[in-house]
């Protein structure tokens, strides 16, 4: 035995043991009394839990007086099992140290009367008041180690509690199984989930010059389900209006190259994921803010059959075939500012594409000999839109801004 129990009489512990029943229950009682988050009644395993580790500690502490040796496997146990217990509880470790250092307080009282009654000198009073505050050291610090291996474990079973929910949910599984793996993720089930396609992060740049700053990791709050660490990551954003209306949640995805996917009920967040990928496959380049597809549903249900849109645009844009490159793209253009302007005026296709109303009335003109009658069927009407409007998936942004000529590359238009 080393430390401040060296310096006191072994059979001084006969006078401490003497005091240990009635002693734990003072410790007991003060500490109900003094910290709220003992107040309640001591019954079942957290009442258990209490007596057992107040009496451990009294019986460990006249041992160490006797000359026996440090705390041993089972003493230590006790004391990590009421960490264990505040966590369990819902605490923090703080009621748990004050619960400890009142005990220690308690017991110092006590000890001191006892070992004045037996004619201790001050030089031993002082070790008693040592050896006192290192065995509560000592007791706090498993308890300290309880409460983190049990937050440990926790965090660990909560993972794969949560890893397995997120398979479920892009599995499609049905509402009964989600709903039980919800449960035991701790995961309150939302009336909608939106899916957020992102970029793989680049790999670790070769020795050279510094390039621009790569964008900060994504900070996810709790309830978001993630799947980072994949050749496509992704998100999986519970409630995700209130989400996405955080300005620094916003913010983490931004240079992520994220896309987000529409909001649905919680069975259908594979498919928000799916359509989220259609849009990012369909962009040039990795987008700086995030694309919300929401402002993109009619290019998006464009882009769910790609083979058939080519088809009409290789039937409906046929007129322009025989034209240049540079041709086709500013007639394409004027074509499709007409039909999303209601078939109107110059002035008004003049206005969106950001032209001279006389140049838009000569392209108009043009295009209308092109494709004459055809143009007076609501049906072609609507194949022309649809081939025109295919390109503008192809951009950032998700329709034509005003004053913006639309973009049809040559592919599209014969």
């Amino acid at each position: 035995m080393t430390g401040p129990w060296e310096g006191l009489p072994p059979d001084f512990s006969a006078d401490l043991r003497a005091e240990q029943q009635s002693l734990a229950a003072e410790v007991v009682r003060e500490i109900r009394a003094a910290v709220p988050e003992f107040s309640r009644p001591l019954s079942g395993q957290f009442g258990a839990g209490i007596q057992q580790g107040v009496e451990t500690a009294l019986a460990e502490f006249t041992d160490r007086v006797a000359g026996l040796p440090a705390p041993g496997p089972r003493q230590l146990r006790v004391y990590r099992s009421l960490g264990r217990g505040e966590l369990a509880e819902g605490r923090s470790l703080d009621a748990l140290q004050a619960a400890f250092r009142l005990g220690a307080r308690v017991a110092w009282r006590r000890y001191a009367r006892v070992a004045r009654r037996r004619g201790l000198t001050a030089e031993q009073l002082v070790a008693l008041a040592e050896a006192v505050f290192a065995h509560i050291d000592e007791v706090a610090a498993a308890g300290v180690q309880g409460y983190v291996e049990a937050r440990t474990d926790r965090a660990g079973a909560l993972g794969r509690a949560r890893h397995r929910l997120h398979d479920l949910l892009l599995a499609g599984a049905d509402p009964a199984e989600l709903a039980a793996a919800a449960r035991l993720a701790e995961w309150p089930l939302p009336a909608q989930v939106a899916a957020v396609s992102l970029d793989p992060r680049p790999a670790p740049r070769p020795p050279g010059p510094p390039g621009p700053p790569a964008p900060p990791p994504v900070r996810l709050p709790d309830r978001v389900l993630a799947g980072l660490d994949v050749p496509r990551p992704h998100l999986l954003l519970p409630d995700p209006a209130a989400l996405l209306a955080d300005p620094q949640f916003a913010a983490a995805l931004h240079g992520r190259g994220a896309v987000i996917g529409p909001a649905v009920p919680p069975a259908l967040a594979a498919q928000s994921l799916r359509w989220a990928r259609l849009v990012r496959a369909s962009l040039p380049q990795a987008p700086q803010r995030p694309v919300d597809c929401r402002e993109r549903y009619a290019d998006l249900l464009l882009l769910t059959d790609p083979a058939l849109v080519r088809l009409i645009a290789e039937r409906r844009l046929a007129p322009l075939a025989p034209l240049t490159p540079k041709q086709r793209d500013r007639l394409a253009a004027t074509l499709l500012a007409w039909l999303q302007t209601g078939r109107g005026s110059a002035p008004e296709v003049a206005a969106r594409l950001g032209i001279h109303p006389q140049t838009a009335r000569h392209r108009l003109h043009r295009v209308h000999r092109l494709f004459g009658p055809a143009l007076a069927s609501p049906d072609t009407r609507l194949e022309l839109e649809i081939a025109l409007r295919a390109t503008a998936a192809t951009r950032d942004d998700p329709a034509p801004a005003r004053g913006t000529p639309a973009r049809t590359p040559s592919h599209l238009a014969g």
